[in-house]
């Protein structure tokens, strides 16, 4: 079984892509970059900015598919540049303070919409 995960509480997806998929117990999000879901546009601000919208935004979706942060397994962290990594990290660390889960971090050359970070993660249902 697959569903489908859709919320007006997040950014809509900016091509062909769902913002997330529930199957077999699991969640799995599309990529979230910083964009604003009132207006569509990417926020203003820094990598610490940017950072909390996103994981705002991959709470939404993850709400609205019956779970939450607290239940995330894995996540992927892109960086368009490393020399974020203190304080993309500082803010990450507040939304998963307790059993953080598996985590990779990349840096990028290029992000949609020019965003400073993008984040995906997987959790449990």
């Amino acid at each position: 079984m697959r569903d489908i995960i859709s919320t007006k509480d997040a950014p809509q997806a900016i091509g062909p892509y769902s913002q997330a998929i529930k199957a077999n117990g699991f969640i799995f999000t599309s990529g979230q970059v910083a964009i604003d879901p009132a207006t569509q546009q990417i926020v203003a601000g820094d990598i610490a900015a940017q950072t909390e919208r996103v994981l705002r935004n991959l709470s939404e979706i993850l709400e609205a598919a019956g779970s939450g942060l607290g239940k995330v397994v894995r996540s992927t962290v892109f960086l368009k540049n490393m020399n974020d990594f203190a304080a993309m990290n500082q803010v990450y660390g507040k939304y998963f303070s307790s059993a953080p889960p598996a985590r990779s971090t990349i840096e990028v050359a290029r992000l949609p919409k020019d965003a400073l970070v993008e984040i995906d993660v997987i959790a449990l249902a």
